[in-house]
């Protein structure tokens, strides 16, 4: 063949795949999943818009409806919106294959147990003790009017190592380790320390000094047990008796690590005013707890996505009296959506907002969303988002999809949220991902990726934390 006209007729083929691809039978055939996830009793339609039609086999007719049809396979059109029904919890697959033999698609779908719940809003006092004695700074001591020492230092103490016991005895309260510390000085013998350092156990000895100006025995260490601050509730699931808040870690402000939760709690706040947020300069809701409040749940975690917990009923103030759908991080679009949060008292209100970006995520990871604030109303009162509205739960659809997480330093109208998803997990309500196929059952200032801005954790607000000095 002449070879003008092999390259001739090659020119024509590139051109013809070009124009295929950019037909929307092809887009919408592309980004189609190989993967599904569904809610017991939902209902999702697939738009293929192929003037064809296809032979579909459904290997579990009891879990998963095609158009309606109960049978393992039948012919459809995929001219017209296929129809998938989920019966029960369970994993079925759909394959759909052309003039009787060609495969064309297959397509997994994962039911799982139908979820719903109450979302938050309500501002929450956090009252959280940590599961040992937290070591925030070292000091000198004096042991003679020429000689200082840091006794906790030179023992190799470190900031951010939590001392679970202290001579066997086991310690979460900073009460307790002055007399401690007295009867290891005054009996001349070392104390010895079991320290949690991340995730490894250290063993040390430090014997305490005698302070010459103070008159009484040191480590060298200042030394913290507690933490308390005001956050947003994000949602509460009655029938599993859990809660999530916040949707962010809680860190030492001190040595911004993670506190390890050995017990707290939440309590009702009332917000008594707003100092509103300007460029730079994020701003924070001012609240206290009220004396007479009841305690509203436990804290048992406190995770990267927020502090997690029992609790036994229905919030006051709730603006949804029933429970709500949640969605899956892959149902989250971009376009309006709404986010409750207090701006005075204990009302939950309701504001307009716009998610500007989705990032797909398979895995857990925090910032899923960029969000915008739309509703004149909070621009006017807060002048965007604000410390204290971390956890403020995201509606769209009809569903629970997130909680507001960041402020955007530059620009605090605008911010980052979390998917509910990840919440949920932490929480203990596992939703099975694409991963768990064939498996049954399963605040920093911080440099924003590009293009985004500088961001700061919207962190529980009237934060204080007692330190104590031994």
């Amino acid at each position: 063949m002449n070879p003008n006209v092999k390259r001739l007729l090659g020119l024509m083929l590139v051109i013809i795949v070009c124009l295929c691809c950019t037909t929307a039978p092809f887009r919408t055939f592309a980004a189609l999943p190989s993967e599904l996830r569904l809610f017991e009793g939902e209902q999702k339609e697939l738009h293929l818009v192929m003037p064809v039609h296809a032979q579909a086999t459904v290997d579990r007719p009891d879990i998963l409806r095609v158009n309606g049809e109960n049978r393992p396979s039948f012919n459809l059109s995929l001219q017209q919106p296929i129809s998938l029904q989920s019966s029960q919890s369970g994993q079925a697959e759909l394959k759909l294959k052309l003039f009787g033999g060609i495969p064309l698609k297959t397509l997994k779908v994962n039911v799982v147990p139908n979820l719903r719940v109450i979302p938050g809003g309500q501002t929450i006092g956090v009252k959280v003790k940590s599961a040992g004695i937290l070591v925030v700074g070292h000091h000198l001591v004096h042991v003679s009017p020429d000689n200082k020492i840091s006794p906790g230092e030179a023992a190799g103490v470190r900031l951010g190592d939590l001392i679970m016991s202290m001579n066997g005895i086991r310690l979460n309260d900073v009460s307790k380790v002055a007399d401690v510390v007295r009867q290891a000085g005054e009996s001349k013998k070392p104390l010895e320390l079991v320290i949690r350092r991340g995730e490894a156990e250290v063993k040390t000895k430090l014997t305490p000094a005698y302070d010459t100006e103070d008159k009484t025995w040191r480590l060298g260490l200042y030394i913290r047990d507690s933490a308390a601050g005001v956050g947003t509730l994000t949602f509460y699931a009655p029938d599993q008796g859990v809660y999530g808040a916040l949707g962010h870690v809680i860190t030492d402000m001190d040595t911004q690590s993670p506190i390890v939760v050995g017990q707290g709690e939440i309590v009702q706040s009332n917000v008594t005013s707003i100092s509103k947020s300007q460029n730079g300069e994020p701003g924070e809701k001012r609240a206290h707890f009220l004396k007479e409040s009841r305690v509203l749940g436990n804290i048992e975690r406190n995770t990267p996505f927020g502090i997690f917990g029992k609790m036994t009923a229905t919030p006051d103030h709730s603006v949804f009296k029933e429970p709500i759908p949640v969605a899956f991080s892959e149902e989250v679009q971009e376009g309006p959506a709404e986010m409750l949060t207090v701006v005075n008292g204990q009302q939950v209100e309701r504001f307009k907002i716009e998610i500007a970006h989705v990032t797909k995520q398979s895995t857990p990871a925090t910032k899923g969303m960029v969000i915008r604030i739309t509703d004149p109303r909070l621009l006017q009162r807060t002048g965007g988002i604000v410390q204290g509205m971390s956890g403020s739960p995201i509606i769209q659809n009809g569903k629970l999809i997130g909680a507001v997480t960041h402020v955007f330093v530059n620009d605090p109208s605008s911010g980052y949220g979390c998917f509910i998803e990840w919440m949920l997990q932490d929480a203990g309500v596992v939703l099975s991902s694409p991963q768990t196929w064939g498996l049954q059952g399963k605040v920093h200032a911080q440099r924003a990726p590009s293009p985004f801005l500088p961001s700061k954790s919207t962190s529980m607000s009237n934060l204080y934390e007692s330190v104590r000095m031994v």
